[in-house]
């Protein structure tokens, strides 16, 4: 699905595992925030739950109303924390993250609000009510494609640091955030056979 029909989005989630220098325009994405570690936070596991519900009622709600068909795009999370090292190191606990799931043109911030409100009720599910739609750009960003556990993504991580420093640029400048995109359902792939796409944006020092 590409937001505006360009196969260039597309081929930003199609990663190698070669690093490699990407331009990321602006992308509208419905989104939840939360803090800690994603493998015991309930906030984290019901941020998953409402982000799908609300992007596959979206989905139908846009087919319904005589709107383009699009399939619902990867899960996406943003990670920070006050020490960078922490993604190298696995200290889960110190992570602020967002969640997002990307949206096409025809969801508008409109109808995720109706349906928030909908799933909210009709799932008993709360956290939809905290799900927003926003436009993040994050322009010029390394990739590089992760096979395998999440709980085994440091040293591919440091390898795609590493690369950025190689190319003369910076990546732990404030206000720059790790990147995942899990393609695929990572609530229904056995760890070795998760895809993740490790994404860090880049800047002058």
């Amino acid at each position: 699905m590409s937001s505006n029909g360009d196969d260039r989005i597309d081929r930003l989630y199609r990663a190698t595992k070669t690093p490699q220098l990407v331009e990321v325009p602006p992308l509208a994405f419905l989104c939840l925030d939360g803090h800690g570690d994603p493998n015991t936070s309930l906030a984290y596991a019901a941020a998953v739950q409402a982000l799908y519900s609300v992007s596959y009622a979206a989905r139908f709600a846009v087919k319904k109303a005589g709107g383009p068909e699009f399939k619902v795009a990867p899960l996406e999370g943003l990670w920070w924390a006050e020490d960078m090292g922490t993604f190298v190191t696995g200290d889960k606990s110190a992570w602020d993250w967002r969640l997002m799931i990307r949206q096409p043109d025809a969801v508008t911030g409109e109808l995720v609000e109706r349906l928030a409100d909908e799933v909210s009720v009709r799932k008993s599910m709360p956290a939809a009510r905290k799900l927003r739609l926003v436009t993040f750009e994050e322009g010029t960003a390394a990739q590089v494609l992760h096979l395998g556990p999440y709980a085994d993504e440091g040293p591919t991580i440091a390898r795609l640091h590493a690369f950025i420093t190689e190319q003369g640029y910076s990546f732990d400048l404030p206000g720059l955030r790790h990147h995942e995109i899990y393609l695929g359902d990572p609530r229904r792939s056995a760890p070795g056979k998760l895809r993740t796409i490790i994404r860090q944006p880049y800047g002058e020092r």
